[in-house]
């Protein structure tokens, strides 16, 4: 089984290519740290991406909900201080809340998968600021690949 290793950005980005959503799925939860793993590897790259110049002093809250074969994996991301911090679990009140399924996260977040395309075809469901969720995506550097 192929090994998935979500804190190298070109390493995910090969297997976002080379594998389908289900082959992408089952290397992640075969793997040690299974799908929680691979989540905060990718979050972690996220947190280290982020621009808090592009931010311009913005503060928000955005509510992940992956899911997977094995259930829902909640995520929290706040944006506040020019800080950018990520932890599992639900917000009280977030900003925007984002349903996607794993293999489509991974193929957002390494740009195989346009954010519109994703909500447009019904693989990314957004509830709350659906302006906001549109734009807070810019605020992070994504390595070009």
């Amino acid at each position: 089984m192929t090994e998935i290793n979500a804190s190298n950005y070109d390493q995910l980005v090969a297997a976002v290519d080379r594998l389908s959503n289900e082959e992408l799925v089952a290397a992640i939860q075969s793997q040690e740290g299974g799908v929680d793993g691979t989540l905060e590897q990718v979050y972690q790259g996220m947190v280290n991406s982020f621009n808090p110049q592009k931010a311009a002093g913005q503060q928000a809250t955005v509510q992940y909900e992956i899911a997977a074969p094995d259930g829902p994996h909640p995520y929290v991301m706040r944006i506040a201080d020019g800080r950018c911090e990520v932890e599992k679990g639900t917000a009280e009140s977030p900003r925007v809340t984002l349903k996607i399924g794993l293999g489509d996260f991974l193929r957002l977040v390494t740009n195989r998968l346009p954010g519109m395309q994703a909500f447009m075809t019904g693989k990314l469901k957004v509830s709350g600021d659906l302006f906001f969720a549109q734009t807070f995506a810019s605020w992070f550097d994504r390595p070009a690949s």
